[in-house]
């Protein structure tokens, strides 16, 4: 099998939203509108909402993107700056297999866990984010349809009206083999119409160590930490280049594109004007797996004021 190209599907719906925070600093408040109103999106078919995805440059598996890049109400940016300990996130895992490909062990999800909190409580790097994860549930599905189940499918709606479990800050996550992907995820805010979507969908094959596919590439079990900031409201560190608001978080430098691999220096500057180089080892970015090793302070802080406005 040839390497498969990583990419990560984000379907970015949030509730109808009027103001953007500034982005880095020094720069500007600036307002970014929605041309289409919540009521409108929530009728919308799923295979419509708005995407970006992410994929190694130039490869003819990344699909092409359109973007609806919302923000948080101006009433809501700043509240979630500081927190007095860790938010506790209940997990829901749903392993879907094709007759028992992809059907992962217990063991295999707990560590995929373990790689999560580890990834939000600066393990690798960074600052604590003040999230951390706990798994509640685990349901196992025989379904080669949902297994093989790409976004905004009538088997993605199928496979989530039947397993999705909890409310807003219930984490879903699915495996299974992300249509080609590495996977996609929600940002929140989703509205009532496309509540029972709301999640993480994985390639099985990108849990930590439990396939060849991805080895020394995406096999660290770090798609759901990426994947999981999106679930959070994080943008990718280069959503906007090297534009003013960026990816609305002042202390991850401008970054033009996104990074392929793990550059053997920290050195890569795609924004040679802005203060800075990219932030390569950032889980919001595409490095590879090996390269990634934080998020920062301000990610928590938008994290926190996402979860409070819409998960809490």
């Amino acid at each position: 099998m040839g390497k498969r190209m990583r990419a990560l599907l984000v379907l970015t719906v949030v509730a109808l939203m009027t103001s953007a925070s500034p982005a880095r600093a020094g720069s500007e408040h600036e307002t970014n509108r929605c041309d289409t109103d919540l009521s409108t999106l929530n009728s919308m078919p799923a295979k419509d909402l708005p995407l970006m995805a992410r994929g190694e440059p130039n490869s003819p598996r990344e699909p092409v993107l359109t973007e609806s890049s919302l923000d948080l109400p101006a009433d809501a940016v700043g509240k979630g700056k500081t927190w007095a300990s860790a938010v506790t996130v209940p997990v829901v895992f749903h392993v879907v297999h094709d007759n028992g490909v992809g059907n992962v062990s217990d063991s295999d999800i707990a560590r995929q866990i373990q790689v999560m909190n580890e990834g939000f409580s600066g393990f690798y790097g960074g600052p604590d984010i003040g999230f951390r994860f706990v798994l509640t549930g685990v349901t196992r599905t025989n379904n080669t349809a949902w297994f093989n189940a790409d976004a905004g499918t009538s088997e993605e709606r199928a496979m989530k009206r039947a397993l999705h479990t909890g409310g807003a800050g219930t984490l879903n996550i699915y495996t299974g083999t992300a249509a080609g992907f590495l996977g996609w995820a929600y940002f929140p805010g989703l509205g009532n119409g496309h509540a029972y979507l709301d999640g993480l969908v994985i390639d099985w094959e990108s849990m930590y160590k439990v396939s060849e596919t991805y080895k020394d590439h995406f096999d660290l079990g770090f798609t759901a930490v990426h994947e999981a900031g999106h679930w959070f409201g994080l943008h990718h560190t280069f959503n906007g280049a090297c534009n003013a608001k960026g990816d609305y978080v002042d202390d991850t430098p401008a970054q033009g594109i996104p990074t392929s691999g793990c550059p053997a220096d920290n050195t890569q500057d795609t924004c040679a004007r802005e203060p800075g180089f990219d932030p390569i080892h950032n889980f919001m970015d595409y490095s590879w797996d090996p390269c990634y090793r934080e998020l920062t302070q301000g990610q928590a802080a938008r994290a926190h004021d996402f979860w409070l406005a819409f998960r809490a």
